[in-house]
């Protein structure tokens, strides 16, 4: 009895096995017929790209296509964003695969036949608008993706929710947006998703291959403000006030203390940027009050708690000892995106057959942020990086992201389709 039951259950598993090698197989082919359209689509949308919470032209393409592949279509969840609903032949989970949509206030550097010629108004300046962190290809994927699934509905387990984001890039000064007004909106709720699978294109991984960390992988964004105030005087006479500027020099220099020698960096990595520093109306006068304002970035909730009071004290102390006064304002923009380890850990083989074992490469974490985080509080969550460089360029040579000159080879943007279809598949085995 015991040889009887081992060998069932070996059958089983065996069978089981055989069924995943098929299901690669078949999301390999109907990869390959749908790759020209995704590359298309891509360049659309390129071509035309929108700011956060404007993505009204993008949200009605995505839209039409799902409707147009029957499924399930929600629109103007957190203003602008797209939900599609595909329920698959088979009882199982509900899992969600996310894209963000939205470009960003930056006018395009290169010479594409499809580049952006758009222009729009950014807190109240004229600006280009570009995809310039890949967004575009992350939306073409994923209308990819949906087409494949759709043509394999019958053996799907469960249901698919297709999360089409808008605003990954931050909402317009005063409103809400992004992943955070999705998950307050209840997307993550209605149907309950079980786990949720996220793509970042990158400009400076190879084509072909993924890059991945279980855990922390993206750093918590915290932007923060300090307004001190002094006294105003003459230029000549800087005795008779308390001069601002001065004391912001201190505080400057004391913030990068705080990550040099007061930051247990072995543990997590930290940054402390200042990127705008704005006091005076003339070269000869004194100003009452200067604001600096920039941006935190930690990968360890208890060190972030622990930063954000280091930098309140040390501002504090800094202006008091220059006779000077200091507020401090810090506004969470996105928390750590965590992977969580053992959904991970059950999914590699899915981006294995992806892009082949050898192409995914367990990395280091990044300090770069992810309002993808938001969705990771409600649900396991995992979070991957596609590459979409060309083949033997020098990663220090190829354009970063938010730059003029950002440049993404679209060849390989199956590898993205091919991981979220095999992602759903696997999931449910």
């Amino acid at each position: 009895m015991t040889k009887l039951l081992a060998g069932v259950v070996v059958l089983f598993l065996f069978a089981n096995t055989v069924s995943a090698v098929d299901m690669s197989k078949d999301v390999d082919a109907a990869t390959a017929k749908v790759m020209s359209k995704v590359i298309d689509w891509r360049r659309h949308i390129h071509q035309y790209p929108e700011l956060g919470n404007s993505e009204v032209k993008t949200a009605k393409y995505v839209a039409d296509h799902l409707r147009s592949l029957g499924i399930e279509v929600r629109t103007g969840i957190a203003k602008t964003g797209v939900v599609g609903i595909l329920k698959g032949g088979q009882p199982g989970p509900v899992i969600a695969l996310r894209a963000d949509m939205d470009g960003l206030p930056v006018t395009e550097r290169n010479s594409l036949p499809f580049a952006s010629k758009e222009r729009a108004k950014f807190n109240g300046q004229d600006v280009g608008v570009m995809h310039a962190c890949g967004h575009d290809t992350h939306v073409a994927m994923l209308m990819g993706a949906a087409e494949v699934l759709v043509g394999m509905r019958d053996k799907i387990k469960g249901t698919v929710v297709f999360i089409f984001q808008p605003a990954e890039e931050g909402p317009p000064a005063g409103e809400e947006g992004g992943a955070a007004l999705m998950v307050k909106e209840g997307v993550m709720d209605n149907p309950k998703i079980e786990a949720i699978f996220g793509i970042h294109i990158n400009s400076q991984t190879e084509v072909g291959k993924i890059r991945y960390k279980s855990g922390s992988t993206m750093a918590a964004s915290d932007w923060f403000e300090i307004k001190v105030k002094g006294k105003q005087t003459h230029g000549a006479y800087p005795w008779e006030g308390v001069d601002p500027i001065a004391t912001a020099t201190q505080i400057y220099t004391g913030l990068q203390m705080i990550v040099a020698r007061r930051s247990e960096l072995p543990k997590a990595p930290v940054v402390i940027t200042v990127g705008r520093i704005n006091g005076g109306v003339r070269e000869n006068i004194i100003p009452e009050e200067l604001t600096m304002a920039g941006t935190i970035r930690t990968l360890d909730s208890a060190m972030q708690k622990d930063v954000h009071a280091k930098i309140r004290s040390t501002v504090k102390s800094i202006a008091e000892s220059m006779g000077a006064t200091a507020e401090v304002s810090i506004d969470t923009k996105a928390p750590v995106t965590y992977n969580t380890p053992e959904l991970v850990q059950k999914m590699l083989p899915s981006l294995h057959k992806a892009a082949g074992k050898e192409n995914v490469i367990e990395a280091p974490w990044v300090t770069g942020a992810e309002d993808f985080s938001y969705f990771g509080e409600k649900a396991p969550a995992f979070y991957f990086f596609v590459g979409g460089m060309p083949k033997g360029k020098d990663p220090k040579t190829a354009a970063p992201h938010h730059t003029p000159d950002f440049f993404i080879d679209d060849s390989r943007l199956d590898v993205g389709v091919k991981a979220f279809c095999n992602l759903v598949f696997d999931y449910a085995s």
